[in-house]
């Protein structure tokens, strides 16, 4: 794998809704050879040396935070890791200070997540290298749908006319968003479901995605489906007053056995993390023949770094 000479093709990963198809297939591509990178014996390639890499979380975060940052060292990167703690946010320092701080600093890369919306927008204004959106409000985590799409397409193949169902919270999702415009964009039929206080009108989401499906029987739209996606229930929306119960909740909507049963026979079970046993996803279909969750975590590496390698070359040829 040779240092990257070409000239990058884009600049920032702050969402999915302006990439094409060749682009996804591209990053798909590149995943596959990043993949191949991680079953070596030593898993490091020289693509990023020289380089530094700083995520900037604002929000807890395990998965995307701990795979970014293995992402960009196995890319050779040096990487820094701060959160809003470790700055000096709480002294006042705005957003806008803390990049230009980490710009004086050297960086080449920032990864960044915050829980307002259009965060990295105004980063990536003020801010003379790459950024990566790793989640900001209930806008986009462009990453995660990434790796969803790479999955997806490991297991199934091309995705166009894929049934693929996606249910829960996804009014308030930034990953249900983004994976819609990854999906859309390939030909996937898409399914959101959920009951209407967590989905909302479907002019709303039909107005953007006029293909896409709305339904509240998670029986009618498992049936046939390629994909099971659950989200993440976040326990506020009960406290919020959206949902009668989780016992409720799980009945109607959780992922068991016989919904997993009426898909098709190869269907791929799948679950953004962190999980909510017995809650949106029942314990024997998270472990179970079907579930690509350990899957996903491991491509989540591979296709970030994917991203930074896109981001440093614009090619596909590693």
């Amino acid at each position: 794998m040779s240092s990257p000479t070409t000239t990058p093709r884009r600049r920032h990963v702050l969402d999915l809704d302006d990439w094409s198809a060749d682009e996804l297939r591209t990053l798909l591509t590149i995943a596959t050879q990043m993949k191949d990178v991680l079953e070596r014996p030593v898993k490091q390639v020289p693509t990023l040396r020289g380089k530094i890499v700083v995520n900037m979380f604002w929000e807890d975060s395990t998965r995307t935070r701990s795979s970014f940052e293995l992402a960009a060292k196995a890319l050779s990167a040096n990487v820094l890791s701060l959160g809003a703690k470790d700055t000096s946010v709480k002294k006042g320092e705005s957003l806008v200070d803390t990049v230009r701080t980490v710009q004086a600093l050297g960086a080449d890369y920032i990864v960044m997540r915050h829980g307002q919306s259009g965060s990295p927008y105004l980063v990536a204004q003020h801010f003379r290298g790459s950024v990566i959106n790793g989640g900001d409000g209930r806008h986009a985590h462009p990453s995660q749908a990434l790796l969803d799409l790479f999955t997806m397409h490991e297991r199934l193949g091309e995705l166009a006319d894929k049934k693929v169902v996606i249910v829960g919270d996804i009014l308030h999702s930034r990953v249900a968003r983004s994976n819609l415009w990854a999906l859309t964009t390939m030909g996937a039929k898409v399914v959101v479901c959920g009951p209407p206080t967590l989905i909302g009108p479907a002019k709303y989401w039909q107005s953007t995605w006029p293909k896409v499906e709305i339904s509240h029987s998670l029986d009618q739209a498992a049936a046939g489906a390629d994909v099971l996606m659950a989200l993440r229930l976040q326990h506020e929306r009960m406290e919020g007053g959206l949902l009668p119960s989780l016992r409720e909740y799980s009945r109607r909507f959780g992922l068991n056995a016989t919904r997993v049963a009426s898909a098709n026979s190869n269907v791929i079970v799948m679950h953004p993390g962190p999980m909510n046993e017995g809650v949106e996803i029942m314990p024997d279909v998270a472990t179970g023949p079907h579930s690509v969750i350990e899957t996903q975590i491991t491509n989540g590496v591979a296709m970030r770094m994917a991203l930074f390698y896109y981001l440093a070359t614009g090619s596909e040829q590693v």
